[in-house]
């Protein structure tokens, strides 16, 4: 079986990404939550293609969602798909923008989030 890691990078890939989460979600029969609510069995059928199967029959995005500053992260948790994502899915970081960082500062361009399961 395939399994896709999904990558939204700043503002414009996070916008086009929590469409394409309403649209597979809701493809999926997969609620805003989650949880399965969908009525066919073809579409759990390859449902792990982009979703990890959580505790409690929840899905989650197999996803990370990557800005320079939290507003962008902020706006799509309160999104009506926001509680799709788990906290460790979000990767924010003013210190990632090259252009405020001090020359001699070395900086991780990025930190380990752990498993993505």
């Amino acid at each position: 079986m395939r399994e896709i890691v999904h990558l939204q990078i700043g503002q414009c890939g996070n916008q086009i990404g929590s469409k394409f989460w309403e649209v597979i979600s809701e493809e999926h029969g997969i609620n805003a939550t989650g949880i399965y609510e969908g009525d066919s069995n073809i579409q759990l059928e390859r449902v792990n293609v982009y979703f990890n199967e959580a505790h409690g029959g929840k899905y989650v995005p197999r996803a990370l969602l990557v800005d320079l500053e939290p507003g962008t992260m902020d706006s799509v948790r309160g999104s009506r798909i926001g509680a799709l994502f788990r906290p460790d899915n979000f990767i924010h970081d003013m210190r990632l923008s090259l252009n405020v960082v001090h020359p001699g500062l070395s900086v991780p361009l990025c930190q380990s989030t752990g498993s993505l399961n």
